[in-house]
C-alpha cells in the first residue's frame, strides 16, 4: 500500500511539473515543439510574426497542420513563403488568430448562445463562423471553406491553440 501511494505521489509531481512547464511556453514555442506544425512555423517566420505571437497576448490560435497546408493547390505554400508575398501570407496567418483566450468551453458557449453559430473576429479584421457539425467544431471562412478542430486547449503562457485540419482563407 505504501508503494501505491508513493507511485501516486510521483505521478502527481510529474503531472504538475509537466503542466507547469507547458504553461511557460508561449504559442510559438508550443508550435515549434510540434512536428505536425513545421509548415505553420515556417510561415510564421516568413511573415515576420514570431515576435508578435511571443508577445503577452492572450491569443487564440487555430493552427493548421502540415497536412492542412498540403491540401492547398500545388505550389501555394512555396509561393506564399516568398518575400514578395509576405503581405498575403500575413493576412492568411492573422486570419487564424483571435485576440483573447477562447478555450473550447468558450467557443462551445458562443456557438450555443448564437443558436448554432458564432462569428469570431480574427486579428486581420475578418470573421470566421464557428458551428458544430457531427459533434465537432467547424470553422467556415468567407469563401465557404471549412476546417474542423481536431485538438483543443493546447495551453500556452500567452494563450491557447486549437489544431485544425484545413487552412481557412480570408476574402
Amino acid at each position: 500500500m505504501k508503494k501505491f501511494f508513493s507511485a501516486i505521489a510521483v505521478v502527481s509531481i510529474l503531472f504538475v511539473s509537466q503542466t507547469s512547464f507547458a504553461q511557460t511556453k508561449d504559442v510559438i514555442d508550443v508550435a515549434v515543439g510540434s512536428s505536425a506544425h513545421t509548415t505553420l512555423v515556417a510561415a510564421v517566420k516568413a511573415a515576420g510574426l514570431v515576435e508578435t505571437l511571443k508577445g503577452n497576448g492572450p491569443f487564440t490560435v487555430f493552427a493548421p497542420t502540415n497536412d492542412a497546408f498540403a491540401k492547398l493547390p500545388a505550389g501555394t505554400v512555396e509561393s506564399l513563403l516568398k518575400p514578395e508575398n509576405k503581405a498575403a501570407l500575413t493576412g492568411i496567418l492573422t486570419y487564424h488568430v483571435v485576440a483573447g483566450k477562447l478555450d473550447s468551453k468558450a467557443v462551445a458557449a458562443a456557438i450555443k448562445a448564437g443558436s448554432g453559430k458564432a462569428e469570431v473576429k480574427t486579428v486581420n479584421g475578418a470573421t470566421l463562423v464557428a458551428s458544430i457539425d457531427n459533434g465537432k467544431v467547424k470553422l467556415t471562412d468567407k469563401k465557404g471553406n471549412s476546417a474542423f478542430v481536431t485538438a483543443v486547449d493546447l495551453g500556452a503562457s500567452n494563450g491557447v491553440i486549437h489544431v485544425i485540419d484545413s487552412v481557412v482563407l480570408p476574402q
